[in-house]
């Protein structure tokens, strides 16, 4: 259909061009403005970091426009995590060469490290 609706000759659609025009015409608006403001209240919850980017990652598509930049990026995503890697995590962002994978990877070893870190102190707390 995107073929169809181009001029002859003209040049083949960018990949981010054609997922758009995919999703505006098989998504209905509605079913876009619930996903766009599902992504505007996602918090990261009982989720781990890695299931919190994945629920990132999938509904941001839907909120392209409040993600302009890589550091919008990071923010946003920063502003969702949970209360154990936040502080970490917010001061980590200010690093300007700090894009989304690496802040997702840092949100996620801090997790891993301090949730070890409690595992321990109750063990030993127990014994």
């Amino acid at each position: 259909m995107r073929e169809d609706s181009c001029e002859e000759g003209s040049p083949p659609a960018k990949w981010s061009e054609f997922v758009d025009d995919f999703i505006d015409h098989l998504l209905p608006a509605e079913t876009k403005a619930v996903h766009a403001t599902e992504f505007e209240s996602l918090k990261q919850g009982s989720m781990s970091v890695w299931e919190y980017h994945m629920r990132f990652a999938h509904l941001s598509k839907y909120s392209i426009f409040m993600l302009p930049t890589m550091e919008a990026r990071v923010r946003w995503f920063v502003q969702g995590l949970s209360p154990l890697v936040i502080n970490e995590a917010a001061t980590t962002a200010l690093n300007s060469d700090m894009n989304y994978g690496k802040m997702m990877a840092f949100a996620q070893a801090t997790e891993t490290r301090k949730l070890k870190n409690r595992v321990e102190r109750e063990s030993r707390s127990k014994a």
